[in-house]
């Protein structure tokens, strides 16, 4: 069974001024964008987002009720994930082990090598039809 544990962080309230970045939503979108880079370079996976209320003390006796935004994100724990063999530490889902790629297969007519096959363009000819692969002797 897998297990995960969750962090919830405070949603940007403004947007980050740079360069090119001109309107108010460019602005909110590249801090969104920061702040998910920043979380998923540390493991952690964006689950959605939250308006959460909140009672705020207002004067001495009064209160007020607000709403705070936040984001949700999730990793596995540090007992449920793989272990490093080299470190015995565990893997992060940025570290994650990946399965060596499968071996290519082997050309069909094991005398004629793969390197010596026609190459064929992927564009079509100019007169619009696809022509016919033949073999051609040298």
């Amino acid at each position: 069974m897998r297990k995960f544990e969750y962090k919830a962080v405070p949603a940007p309230n403004t947007g980050t001024k740079a360069r090119g970045v001109k309107t108010t939503e460019d602005r909110f979108a590249l801090s969104m964008t920061e702040t998910l880079n920043e979380m998923a370079s540390e493991g952690w996976e964006y689950v959605r987002a939250e308006t959460l209320p909140c009672t705020e003390r207002k004067g001495l006796t009064g209160s007020q009720q607000t709403y705070q935004n936040i984001l949700v994100f999730r990793r596995l724990e540090a007992e449920a994930l793989p272990l490093d063999r080299t470190t015995s530490r565990p893997l992060r889902a940025v570290e994650e082990v990946r399965e060596p790629s499968p071996k290519p297969e082997p050309p069909v007519h094991e005398s004629e090598p793969v390197e010596d096959a026609p190459r064929l363009s992927s564009r079509p000819p100019e007169g619009g039809r696809t022509p016919s692969i033949r073999a051609v002797e040298d």
